[in-house]
């Protein structure tokens, strides 16, 4: 008998042991340590350390160095990590419903951004589940820019324009304003105004502060043109294997740093809009007939995109309709 006690004894410990692995959790993230969205994932992973004394950690592998950004959702996915970080339009190729926050011209402001969020959530939230995948809160990016070389008034002054663009729906809009879409990762955006081979691109206050847009770009027009998502997800099987205390501990870090990150998102797009005024980009809202003329282009990329995601797509853009 005493040999079986010692046996169920070392058992138990060794269950406890593993119960004590479990609560150890890994997580990739695609972008550097400086983002702002990093910075806001780390403080997370250290309230859920302070909240839980210790009994869950979360250690963060920024930068890609643990699984590349397209691989981290299925990473999660598979139990080979626990959570995992991931821009949502990436996974619009499983389902059109992960693009909404990518339509142009949609949600052109944070209050509309957070509108269209509270519409989409339940539906995105529904197809994570269906992978085990629990999604756990979102921080938007700073919304969309245009930066060209001359200025520009209207869509037709965008008429042959070379246009950089990274993925199809900056093609679309290229090819709606009647400009000539270009391929052009980040990395390679100085070179190509250098070279001539674009002439103007949409993208961010950030990206545009970490290009030095001033080197070859004299104008940023805040068109606001879409603010796409960062969503933070968590394997499911992961976080049942949690107590409730736990648990409850991760969901209430999670409000908190999806309210935090938000706050960060609006004040990265004022500090990075002032830097480019501060090299010498004039920055201008559009004027009334750009912004009429984007807002067309908006409407037709949103039937568009309504076409593909069908009745579910239907519902998020009534519903965001109803929250504005």
């Amino acid at each position: 008998m005493r040999l079986l006690t010692s046996a169920a004894a070392v058992a138990a410990g060794l269950a406890v042991a593993s119960d004590a692995r479990a609560a150890e959790w890994n997580m990739p993230t695609p972008y550097a340590d400086s983002v702002f969205h990093t910075m806001n994932i780390v403080a997370f992973a250290e309230d859920v350390a302070a909240a839980t004394d210790g009994e869950l950690t979360i250690t963060v592998h920024s930068a890609g160095s643990l699984f590349k950004h397209p691989e981290i959702k299925d990473a999660v996915a598979t139990g080979q990590v626990e959570i995992g970080e991931v821009l949502i339009s990436l996974l619009s190729n499983e389902d059109p419903v992960y693009g909404v926050d990518s339509i142009p011209f949609l949600a052109t402001s944070y209050a509309d951004a957070r509108a269209l969020w509270n519409a989409s959530r339940p539906t995105i939230e529904d197809l994570l589940e269906e992978q085990g995948v629990t999604l756990l809160f979102a921080v938007p990016w700073p919304a969309q820019g245009l930066y060209t070389t001359e200025v520009i008034e209207s869509a037709e002054d965008m008429v042959g324009v070379k246009f950089r663009a990274y993925n199809a729906a900056t093609s679309r809009v290229a090819e709606l304003m009647g400009a000539v879409p270009t391929q052009v990762e980040v990395p390679e955006i100085p070179q190509a105004f250098a070279t001539g081979i674009v002439d103007a691109m949409i993208t961010s206050p950030s990206t545009g502060v970490s290009t030095s847009a001033w080197d070859f770009v004299e104008y940023f027009y805040t068109i606001d043109a879409w603010i796409p998502k960062n969503m933070i997800v968590v394997n499911q099987r992961a976080f049942d294997g949690l107590s409730p205390e736990l648990q409850d501990a991760v969901l209430e870090a999670a409000a908190r740093a999806e309210a935090r990150g938000w706050e960060m998102s609006e004040a990265e797009t004022a500090e990075k809009t002032q830097v480019l005024i501060d090299n010498g980009i004039a920055v201008s809202e559009p004027s009334p007939q750009l912004a009429a003329d984007l807002d067309v282009i908006g409407e037709t990329m949103t039937a568009e995109w309504l076409a593909g995601a069908g009745d579910e797509g239907t519902a998020i853009i009534e519903g965001f309709e109803n929250l504005r």
